[in-house]
């Protein structure tokens, strides 16, 4: 029997049978090939999701590769027999800011897959097709399914507007880290350092493309035209400012606990740097991705280190929360 993790409350799962929805109107069924676990799923699990942001009882899972196997009216056709990813906001493509691209601003209020509607730990997730992106025929789906923390780097990469023969720098070696270095290495610049806690990561940080690397207890670069940083934490933050030069271009993903102390705006303002924040990808973003995947300027196989069935939902949770620093990224495969 084809089974679906639940999360009925926090630390509650359970598996329950699952019978694939079929697609209304404008919608797509998709058979999932492999899910991500991040550190949102852990919060999730957990009940550490900010108020707003998550709706139980909940099928998680917003990191999924797959393939359409039906269309409901109205979604092209064309689609049936495609590898596809997706994007998670639900937006209501009629508010100002859907119109101007920002969809995960959308003025509807949040909504999103493995978050507040169902997500892919199941055998299908049905979706509206507008929100797919097909793939080329014979990516590799194990590696796609790394796609969407890549789509939210690649709108730090736009944002940060990199260009050729420019100082750039990335603080944080996790999953995103390795992807920003991907995307600022494909801007061609004259030195791309990365900055983390940990030496284990210089390897890989120098295969994606690293000039540099120093842990941030090392003497550090003042001079850096942008930085994109991912380790989620207010001293990463700082640090990421400080690798500027007067002007630079700053962009933070990682989102810091709640309370914690921020940047002074006084560096800020006196420094003339131009900071932006980024939470989830809209559509330019993913387009970004699947192209640079397409073209094998995204490499995301190295970053995986365990495959799991969907029964080991609660083991791949406590995987991602251990700390162990041989555990990369966490797929399920239902």
């Amino acid at each position: 029997m084809s089974t679906a993790v639940v999360v009925e409350a926090p630390g509650q799962h359970r598996l329950v049978p699952h019978e694939p929805r079929r697609p209304a109107a404008g919608e797509a069924l998709v058979r999932v090939h492999a899910v991500g676990i991040c550190g949102s799923d852990r919060e999730v699990y957990q009940g550490n999701r900010p108020e707003g942001y998550v709706r139980y009882p909940l099928t998680p899972g917003h990191e999924w590769s797959g393939a359409v196997t039906a269309v409901g009216d109205g979604a092209p056709a064309s689609l049936v027999g495609r590898k596809v990813v997706g994007e998670g906001f639900r937006n209501c493509q009629v508010c100002d800011r859907c119109h101007a691209g920002e969809t995960t601003l959308c003025t509807a209020g949040y909504e999103e897959t493995g978050f507040t509607r169902p997500g892919a730990m199941a055998p299908t997730l049905t979706l509206p097709a507008r929100l797919l992106h097909p793939l080329p025929d014979g990516a590799d789906l194990t590696a796609a399914a790394l796609l969407e923390p890549a789509a939210c780097i690649a709108a730090a990469a736009l944002k940060a507007r990199a260009v050729p023969g420019e100082r750039v720098a990335v603080v944080g070696t996790g999953t995103l880290g390795m992807f920003a270095v991907q995307f600022l290495k494909a801007a061609s610049p004259a030195e791309l350092l990365v900055v983390g806690t940990r030496d284990d990561r210089e390897a890989l940080s120098r295969r994606f493309g690293a000039t540099d690397f120093r842990t941030k207890d090392r003497p550090l670069p003042d001079d850096c035209d942008v930085v994109i940083e991912t380790a989620g934490s207010a001293d990463a933050a700082r640090t990421a400012a400080g690798l500027l030069r007067r002007g630079g271009r700053l962009v933070l993903t990682g989102i810091p606990a709640p309370g914690a102390d921020g940047l002074d705006p006084t560096g800020l303002v006196v420094r003339q740097l131009e900071v932006h924040t980024v939470f989830g990808a809209p559509p330019d973003a993913w387009a970004h991705t699947v192209r640079m995947f397409g073209a094998g300027l995204l490499d995301p196989l190295p970053l995986v280190t365990h495959e799991l069935p969907l029964a080991a939902f609660p083991d791949a949770i406590e995987l991602v929360g251990s700390g162990d620093p041989k555990v990369g990224k966490v797929l399920l495969r239902p």
